[in-house]
This record gives structure tokens, C-alpha cells and sequence, in this order.
């Protein structure tokens, strides 16, 4: 059986890279490895073609405990603890309190997630030439509407096939409400969540939720690492950090709307919720990107313009941090586009250029792309989503955040019917109870919403992960 994200023969040859981005000493785990027959280059689609040999992989076992032995570098302007993270940031920004028309924003911000992922569904995993080669050969380039496999020659079809579990469903011809999605799975999670626990929810009552709610199957990278853990009774945070080379990857980020939707204004609350939700599978920029994703959230239901957003946001991530500096490059090229088709073009030349060394699941390259693409969308909502699926990378979870950010600034009518009329008000979930309805669980949200707490000076959770 191959067992995605999860095989030890795959899990060593991305951690050989993950711990050298963290300064841990590894070239004498790559000679052994390789000396013994194993593959140093990490699978990109979760595993390798062939299972390793039963000794093969009681060796990758064996450095993977090795490689987790080893200390980290000093990171200090990387820290994992929230009060150390906090120590780092400037004053969190001052936002309007929610008004008269957050019902809308929320379920603009819900439609726009579902609509933004979507859209990118059909070509995950295909990189950005793949995309660009797809949309011309169907006349939709640059893109502006859904995915088609109509008109499609067979030889592009065949050199760059669709996400098969993905495109039954997400095709233009083939769309009826939102398809099941991991993206969309969580922020109906961190809903369940907080109905069920309030704002002082811990790090294990989010565990408790993964085992109670979600399908094993149904978590990827990081979250599949973290849930092998927790049944393996590890405490946290060794659950982000036991045989998980993901850590940095991200998960966490598409995690964490629903908990800034529920902190309007309250950027610094926002990310305080996603620390604690994030840290059971993620650490360092892992865990920044899920800050991040709740504070851009928190922002876009107050404020009306997308600039905002960006500047409220960059108030929760450590400013000396990777993450910090990928979302500045992302955010510095789109003030500067035009937004045509060869500015954007060159531009996201660039951000490959920078990140293309990285898995396409990594959090860096991503947070980049999500920055750039509402700052040169400029919070419009098809420009936006358009441009964060057509850079490539994980180009649903992109645009699911992207969606999320443009759909509160614009609210559910300002998104368009071409993009809204589609979802038919529906989400497909894998979680028990089935369908969900987007109003209702924009209902449900906005009534949390309503009861938050007005940000608080130096409002802090503690390092056990209560919030």
C-alpha cells in the first residue's frame, strides 16, 4: 500500500530538507541514506513510487528519530511561544468595530472562500505552465471564469491531467455547489470548535475535534503527521514536530478564517486563536502564515480597503521572520502592478524565481502569492482569485484565502454571479451531518462575531495553549 504523506521513506527525504532550513547538521543522514539505496529527493505528490523494503524503511525510521534529536539553530527572530512571539510584533493596529452590515461581509467572506477554491481546484498540483497552456487551448486566457474541459485537445490533456478527485466536480460543465474540500472542511471545524468550547478552546480540544470529526483520510501534510501523533498519545507540541517535515508547510494557514471572521477588528485576538489552533501541527513560519490568514480574516469584515487589510495584517507575523519577508515581496510587487497580463506575468517570474526551490505545498511561496494577489487585485474579487490560481503552487488554497479576503471587503453581492450563482448557496463536507448550507454558517458565525470581546492591550494565552 502506498500510503501518502505518511510512508517513512518520503517523510526522511523531505525532512532532510526541512532540517537544513532549520540549521541542523544533515549530510551524514543523506550519505547514509543513500549509500543504503534510498531516494534523497522528496516525492512531490506525497509518495514515492514504490514502497521501501521492510530494512530500508526501519532505516528511514531510524533517521528520522536521529534528524529529530537534533537541535535546532538559534532562531530568535523565529520563536515558537506566543509570549516570544508577541515580544517581537509592533502595537496591534486599532479597527473599526464591526457595523451594521458584518452579516454581509461574513457571508461574502464564506462565498468567496468556497468560490476562490473552487476555481483552483482543477489544477492543483499542475504547475503554472500547465495552467497558462490549459486556459489558452480553451480560449479563457487570460483566466476570468471557471475551468473547462471542453474544447481541450487531447495532447494537453494528457501533458497536464487534472486533479482527478478534483475536476468531476469543479469544472464549469460540471458544477453543482461546492465540492468536498479540505479547505473548507476546517473552517467549518474551527466553527464546530468554538460553538462547542468558546474563545478558550486549547491546543488538545482541537485535537479532540480532529479525532471526534474529521476523517483521517481527509488531512494532508502536517495535519496527517499531527494526527498520526495524537494517536500515538504525543503531547503537544511534539505533535508538530514527531517524524513531520511539513511543519513549515501550509496546513495551519487553511485553517484559520473562520477564527478571524469571529475577531472583527481584532487582528491581535485573531491570531492569539490561530497560535493555539496551529500549533498542534505546525511551528515557526507554519505557524505565522496561520496568524496571518486569521488576521487578514479579522480585518476584511471592518475595513474597506484591501491595503488595510495587508497593513493590519503584517502586525501579527514576527517582522524579522521568512514569512515576513515573503509576504513583503509578494505585497511590494502587487502595489506596484498595473494588473495587466504582462505585468503579472513578470511579477510572478519573480516570486518563482525567490521560492521556486520549494515544495508546492510550503508555506512561503503561498503567503507570498496571497499577498500579491490582493494587493494586485486590488481586493477586486475575479482579478484576485485569477491571479492566485494562475501563479501556481497550491492554487486552491490560495485562492480559498484570496476568495475569503475579497468576498468580506466586497460582501456576498459584491462578488458576482458568475462566481456566487455557481455554489448554488452549498458546501459539500466529509465532516458528519453532510452538506452545510453557506447562509446558515455565515449565521452561525456572525452570532459568534457579535459576542467577541473588543480587543484588549496586551491580551495574551499562555504557553499550554489556552487561548
Amino acid at each position: 500500500m502506498r500510503l501518502t504523506w505518511a510512508q517513512p521513506e518520503d517523510l526522511l527525504a523531505h525532512e532532510l530538507v526541512q532540517s537544513a532550513a532549520e540549521g541542523k547538521e544533515t549530510a551524514d543522514v543523506r550519505e547514509r541514506w543513500t549509500a543504503a539505496g534510498g531516494d534523497p529527493v522528496p516525492a512531490v505528490s506525497g509518495a514515492g513510487p514504490v514502497p521501501a523494503t521492510p530494512e530500508l524503511r526501519a532505516l528511514a525510521r531510524e533517521l528520522l528519530d536521529e534528524l529529530d534529536a537534533r537541535p535546532a539553530a538559534a532562531a530568535p527572530q523565529e520563536p515558537d511561544g506566543w509570549d516570544a512571539i508577541v515580544a517581537l510584533l509592533p502595537p496591534a493596529p486599532r479597527l473599526p468595530r464591526p457595523g451594521a452590515d458584518l452579516d454581509a461581509r461574513v457571508l461574502g467572506a464564506w462565498t468567496g472562500r468556497a468560490a476562490g477554491c473552487l476555481l483552483g481546484k482543477p489544477v492543483e498540483k499542475i504547475p503554472r505552465e500547465g495552467i497558462e497552456e490549459i486556459l489558452r487551448a480553451t480560449d479563457r486566457w487570460p483566466l476570468d471564469r471557471w475551468f473547462t474541459a471542453v474544447g481541450l485537445p487531447d495532447d494537453v490533456a494528457a501533458r497536464w491531467p487534472w486533479n482527478r478527485r478534483s475536476a468531476p466536480t469543479s469544472l464549469e460543465e460540471n458544477i453543482d455547489g461546492m465540492p468536498e474540500d479540505d479547505d473548507l472542511n476546517y473552517p467549518i471545524l474551527a466553527l464546530e470548535l468554538l460553538e462547542a468550547r468558546g474563545r478558550g478552546f486549547t491546543t488538545d480540544d482541537v485535537a479532540q475535534l480532529w479525532l471526534d470529526l474529521m476523517p483521517a483520510g481527509r488531512s494532508f501534510t502536517a495535519e496527517r503527521a499531527a494526527y498520526r501523533n495524537i494517536l500515538d498519545a504525543r503531547p503537544v507540541p511534539e505533535t508538530a514536530t514527531h517524524h513531520n517535515p511539513f511543519r513549515e508547510w501550509i496546513g495551519a494557514l487553511i485553517r484559520t478564517d473562520l477564527l478571524g471572521w469571529v475577531s472583527p477588528g481584532d487582528v491581535r485576538g485573531a491570531a492569539r486563536l490561530a497560535w493555539t489552533d496551529a500549533r498542534l501541527s505546525h511551528t515557526r513560519n507554519g505557524v505565522y502564515g496561520a496568524m496571518w490568514a486569521a488576521a487578514l480574516a479579522a480585518a476584511a469584515v471592518v475595513v474597506d480597503d484591501v491595503e488595510e487589510v495587508l497593513d493590519a495584517a503584517d502586525g501579527v507575523v514576527p517582522p524579522g521572520s521568512r514569512l515576513a519577508a515573503a509576504v513583503r515581496l509578494g505585497r511590494e510587487l502587487g502595489v506596484a502592478s498595473d494588473g495587466s497580463e504582462p505585468a503579472v506575468r513578470a511579477d510572478l517570474d519573480r516570486l518563482h524565481t525567490a521560492y521556486g526551490d520549494l515544495h508546492w505545498v510550503h508555506v512561503l511561496h503561498n503567503a507570498a502569492v496571497i499577498a500579491y494577489a490582493l494587493a494586485a487585485g486590488r481586493g477586486e474579487f475575479g482579478a484576485s482569485v485569477s491571479i492566485a490560481v494562475t501563479a501556481g503552487w497550491d492554487t486552491d488554497s490560495a485562492a480559498a484565502t484570496v476568495g475569503g479576503v475579497a468576498g468580506a471587503l466586497r460582501g456576498a453581492d459584491g462578488i458576482g454571479e458568475r462566481w456566487a450563482a455557481p455554489l448554488d448557496g452549498r458546501i459539500a463536507t466529509s465532516l458528519p451531518g453532510g452538506e452545510r448550507s453557506i447562509a446558515d454558517l455565515a449565521a452561525r458565525t456572525t452570532a459568534l462575531a457579535r459576542r467577541a470581546p473588543a480587543p484588549q492591550a496586551g491580551d495574551m494565552t499562555d504557553e499550554g495553549g489556552r487561548a
